[in-house]
């Protein structure tokens, strides 16, 4: 892979709006190329900072410009693709108040996919497994405009509660309030 042609190439995909990869990912866009050519061009995109290795096997094009709030959650969903993913358990539940402390190292989500914990270069992305399915976790989660859905405030109270962690955290008072607002006693 030529510098020049990959950059094009990885430019032509940020302004559509993608520009965090998997290595996997990446190959497919230079399918012409041999292993051993594909691996030199991404050490030299690594090299150059071109291209941010942002977690094992995961890589942001550094040239797309503002990549925006909710990096961690992109990077996230490029780590679970395939799978249905959600804020939930302490992000969710500081977003709605229900606790005092706000997670600043990371994000924590649920997943269909399997349990992890990456250590990224923009903070910790804390994957808990979940068995519900699709239909369960669309009713029981909201769109809002970032790359996750967002558990609703039942639900990550119900998650928090189910994997047993942290419940101490929650206030019950505000916990109420909030479910009462969002019709969900």
């Amino acid at each position: 892979m030529r510098l020049e042609e990959a950059l094009k190439t990885l430019d032509r995909w940020s302004r559509r709006g993608r520009f965090v990869y998997t290595r996997n990912d990446l190959r497919k866009l230079f399918p012409g190329d041999s292993d051993v050519t594909f691996k030199a061009g991404l050490e030299r995109l690594t090299t150059t900072g071109f291209l941010q290795r942002v977690a094992r096997g995961v890589y942001m094009y550094k040239l797309s410009g503002d990549p925006g709030q909710h990096l961690l959650e992109r990077i996230a969903v490029t780590l679970r693709r395939g799978h249905y993913n959600y804020l939930s358990l302490e992000s969710a539940l500081s977003v709605y108040g229900i606790i005092s402390q706000v997670p600043l190292a990371g994000i924590t989500v649920m997943t269909t996919g399997r349990s992890g914990v990456f250590d990224t270069t923009l903070g910790r992305i804390e994957f808990i497994h979940t068995k519900r399915s699709g239909d369960h976790i669309l009713a029981h989660t909201r769109d809002v405009g970032h790359p996750l859905r967002l558990a609703t405030p039942g639900a990550a109270v119900r998650d928090l509660r189910r994997v047993g962690r942290n419940v101490h955290l929650i206030d019950e008072e505000e916990l109420k309030e909030v479910l009462a607002d969002a019709g969900q006693n």
